[in-house]
């Protein structure tokens, strides 16, 4: 039998359809969110004024920026995680919808998909 499983991005604000990841840096910290239309266009009008009267600097190099990279999600991480929450849920696993997935999760997964 096969199986489609989809990934459904939802705004981290109000619980909506999300159609978008927004990256931000503030006080030299990197942070992703992810937002409806409507919510990242209000994000950006909200932060307008701030960033037109800010001076753009490089990004830092070396470990910062190795660090803020490490933290990324890829949509393929993202759909991966949300084949092992759909298949642990299948096996009546308890498992949360948000967060890390725990270790056993994903080696009883692993183990079951080779």
């Amino acid at each position: 039998m096969a199986q489609k499983v989809q990934v459904l991005l939802v705004d981290d604000l109000d619980g909506s359809e999300a159609e978008e990841t927004v990256s931000f840096g503030l006080d030299g910290s990197s942070y992703e969110i992810d937002l409806s239309s409507s919510n990242a266009k209000r994000l950006r009008e909200e932060l307008a004024p701030f960033i037109e009267a800010a001076r753009k600097v490089p990004a830092k190099r070396g470990a910062a920026k190795g660090k803020a990279k490490g933290k990324q999600r890829t949509v393929l991480s993202r759909e991966r995680s949300a084949q092992i929450r759909a298949w642990a849920q299948q096996q009546g696993k308890p498992i949360s919808e948000r967060g890390r997935i725990p270790k056993s999760i994903v080696d009883e997964y692993e183990a079951a998909h080779r």
